[in-house]
C-alpha cells in the first residue's frame, strides 16, 4: 500500500510540473477554469522568437534584424542580443519567465546596437511577467519595461529564392552596421536555384555565379554596373566584393545570414519577416 501511494504521489508532482512548464490564457493565467482543467496558452518554450522591439521609459526602439530568443524546455535561454550570442538560466512557471544572469560572446558593435543590447540584457534578468497571443510574445518587466517578440518558423528560411538584405558588415571581431545613409538602397543578395547570384552592392547592381554546398559558397568574378555613388555607398561596395570573391563559410540561423571569407571578413543579412 504505501508502495502505492509514493507511485501516486510522484506521478501527481510530474503533472504538476508538466501543468507549470506554459503560461496560462488571459486574466486567469495558470488557473482552474472550474472544469477540471488548466487553459494554457501557444507554447513558449522550445519556439525561436524574433525581438521586434523594445520600449524603455516609454521609447520603443526596433530591435536589430538578427536579434531573436529561444527559451527552452531544458531550462536555458539563448539567441542573440542583436550582435553577439547569448545565453541564461530561464524558468517558466505559470505566466511568467525568470531569467538568471548571462552571458554573451564579446563582438564589438555599432554603438546604437550595443546600446540596444545592453538594454535588452538588462531586461532579460529576474521575473518577466509572459503574455503569448496570436504568435506574439510580451515580456515585462518589473518596473514596466516591456520586449515585444514574433514566432518564426522553426525551420530556416530557404536560401535560395530569398532576398538577403544585408545589415552588417563584419572584419574578424567587428561587427559594423550598414551606414544610416546607404539603408534606403541597402546592398541585398539573391541566390537562384540555377546557381547563380545578383543583387545589389549598396551603389551598383551585379550578378554572377554561387555554388552552394552545405557550408560554404563559391563565387565566381561578378559582373556589376560601373555607377558613382557617395564615399559612404562605396565603402559599402568594396567591402561587399571583398566577401563576395571565391570561397566562403555561410551559416542559416532562422530569418538570418551569415557570410564568411577566408581571411575573416563577412556580413551579416537578414530576409524579411512577416508582422504580425
Amino acid at each position: 500500500m504505501r508502495t502505492q501511494r509514493m507511485a501516486l504521489s510522484v506521478l501527481a508532482l510530474l503533472t504538476l510540473a508538466a501543468c507549470g512548464t506554459e503560461p496560462g490564457s488571459g486574466a486567469g493565467s495558470g488557473s482552474d477554469t472550474g472544469s477540471g482543467t488548466v487553459r494554457s496558452d501557444p507554447r513558449l518554450t522550445d519556439v525561436r522568437w524574433s525581438v521586434r522591439s523594445m520600449t524603455v521609459g516609454g521609447k520603443r526602439t526596433t530591435a536589430p534584424a538578427a536579434a531573436h530568443l529561444t527559451i527552452g524546455s531544458d531550462g536555458r535561454a539563448t539567441g542573440n542580443l542583436g550582435c553577439n550570442h547569448y545565453t541564461a538560466d530561464a524558468r517558466v512557471e505559470g505566466g511568467t519567465v525568470t531569467v538568471g544572469p548571462g552571458t554573451t560572446t564579446e563582438m564589438a558593435c555599432e554603438k546604437d546596437v550595443q546600446d540596444f543590447e545592453n538594454a535588452l540584457a538588462r531586461a532579460l534578468d529576474g521575473t518577466l511577467k509572459a503574455d503569448v497571443r496570436s504568435g506574439t510574445l510580451t515580456l515585462t518587466t518589473a518596473g514596466g519595461d516591456t520586449v515585444t517578440l514574433g514566432s518564426e518558423p522553426s525551420a530556416p528560411v530557404p536560401l535560395a529564392g530569398t532576398t538577403w538584405t544585408v545589415t552588417t558588415l563584419l572584419d574578424g571581431e567587428t561587427a559594423t552596421s550598414v551606414p544610416a545613409g546607404t539603408r534606403d538602397k541597402a546592398p541585398r543578395l539573391t541566390f537562384g536555384k540555377d546557381g547563380t547570384v545578383e543583387g545589389s552592392l549598396g551603389c551598383n547592381s551585379f550578378r554572377g555565379t554561387a555554388k552552394v554546398t552545405d557550408t560554404a559558397i563559391t563565387f565566381g568574378p561578378l559582373v556589376s554596373t560601373r555607377m558613382m555613388c557617395g564615399e559612404a555607398e562605396m565603402d559599402v561596395e568594396r567591402s561587399m566584393l571583398a566577401v563576395l570573391r571565391g570561397k566562403t563559410t555561410y551559416t542559416l540561423d532562422g530569418h538570418a545570414l551569415s557570410l564568411t571569407a577566408q581571411d575573416g571578413k563577412g556580413l551579416g543579412a537578414s530576409a524579411p519577416k512577416d508582422e504580425k
